[in-house]
């Protein structure tokens, strides 16, 4: 029997290769129950090159014009809904007598039976969605009450208007939802899909999009190259350790003189086009740079900067605008569904370390950012900042993880900054006892 590698989790891995090393039949799908439930685990022979596996996608169509004022009037009803489960979870979880209890989505689908003859567009599902959403946002806020959906004015709420699978449907090149016949620009995206439940979510601009989540089949096989480490940073915004790069686009500051000139015109929805279009610029470029990586390399590994801690600082408007998380985030998902290993470790010295003797000697602090190359005094080797990090980065990698707790890190740690003065009253006590 052909060596198996596994997709799932990795107790449920070394179950299934002992089941095989006993003789096992040869399958294409493992299904074992864990203790979180049923997981269904893909098993692919090593032997053959590609394979095709199925993965959730979610499809974002633009709707046309037409049906906008209608949608508009549905998620004024989808508010109403909101807000009474805001309302009635509220009293529940601090009623004037009696013990206080935490409403949840199906306690709220019962108090909520018969309330579509309240409304005239949306039905008992999108009733039920509603309630189901609030109930998690509810949970994971660990408060009582959230805010409430505005319906009208300046602060309004973005239009959202859930639904099952079922209640969407497909007429020629149009879909039917609720009594009402829809047209969204390309509806050949659509075609031989199978979708789950999805809802029409509404921009900044009024305009109203289409969300689908389902399910395609792709096509899983090995990259051309091995691994890649990733750096992220400001005047690039990622270096591979090949020196492939992500360069820099100024989404947004490019166009932040022409959004201030809007502004100061009062015309606010130049501005929100303006805004879109930095947004759309920014996705593309990461979209182009993750997809080229994720067909190359099989094992990519990326830093952990955070973009919460920077955006604190003076440089919040570069950092926000180089999109890093949106970055990892798009390695992970396209590294799930082509089947590569994607990691995040973390980035602390990999610019001033050196990625041949692994000494301590690049440039440090702030000041340092502007030396974009230097020369190792240990080894001599001259390096590029940003390609030289993304090496260390992928040394990090390559580390077991630790067990015991004791095992070296692959990059010298910086001796601690101790006082003279602490080391001598150390040095005294030593001597004294």
């Amino acid at each position: 029997m052909g060596a198996r590698s596994f997709i799932g989790s990795r107790h449920l891995i070394a179950w299934c290769e002992l089941t095989l090393l006993r003789g096992g039949a040869a399958c294409s799908n493992i299904r074992a129950a864990t203790l979180f439930g049923t997981m269904e685990v893909l098993a692919i022979d090593a032997n053959d090159p590609a394979h095709t596996a199925s993965v959730t996608r979610t499809l974002r169509l633009k709707v046309k014009s037409e049906t906008r004022a209608w949608l508009n009037a549905a998620a004024i009803e989808v508010n109403v809904v909101w807000n009474w489960a805001n309302e009635t979870s509220a009293k529940a979880a601090r009623p004037f007598t009696g013990e206080p209890k935490w409403l949840s989505g199906f306690d709220l689908d019962k108090l909520s039976a018969g309330a579509t003859e309240c409304f005239e567009r949306i039905g008992s599902d999108t009733i039920q969605l509603v309630n189901a959403e609030y109930a998690v946002k509810r949970r994971a806020a660990k408060r009582s009450r959230l805010r409430w959906r505005v319906s009208r004015g300046a602060r309004r709420s973005l239009g959202w208007v859930p639904f099952k699978a079922a209640s969407l449907r497909r007429k020629d090149k149009a879909l039917r939802f609720c009594g009402k016949t829809f047209r969204v620009f390309e509806p050949e995206r659509l075609v031989g899909m199978k979708w789950r439940q999805g809802c029409f979510a509404q921009d900044a601009l009024g305009d109203w999009w289409l969300c689908l989540a389902v399910v395609v089949r792709v096509e899983q096989t090995v990259a051309p190259r091995e691994e890649v480490g990733i750096d992220l940073g400001l005047k690039d915004v990622a270096v591979a350790s090949d020196g492939d790069r992500c360069a820099a686009g100024r989404f947004y500051r490019g166009i932040e003189h022409r959004i201030a000139q809007a502004q100061r015109h009062g015309h606010r929805r130049q501005a929100k086009r303006l805004y879109r279009k930095a947004v759309n610029r920014r996705r593309d470029a990461l979209h182009k740079f993750s997809r080229r990586i994720v067909d190359r390399y099989q094992k990519i590994v990326v830093g952990d900067v955070s973009s919460a801690q920077l955006a604190q600082t003076r440089m919040a408007k570069s950092v926000l605008d180089s999109g890093w998380g949106m970055l990892r985030r798009m390695l992970q998902y396209k590294g799930e569904h082509a089947g590569r290993s994607v990691k995040v470790v973390c980035e602390s010295y990999t610019s001033c370390g050196c990625s041949s003797c692994g000494s301590l000697t690049g440039p440090r602090g702030v000041n340092g950012l502007r030396v974009r190359r230097w020369t190792c005094v240990d080894c001599g080797e001259s390096h590029d900042r940003d390609v030289n990090a993304a090496r260390n980065i992928l040394r990090r990698a390559e580390v077991p993880a630790s067990v015991s707790g004791n095992e070296s890190s692959p990059l010298p740690v910086l001796p601690s900054r101790v006082s003279g003065s602490s080391q001598a009253g150390t040095e005294k006590a030593r001597r004294a006892a």
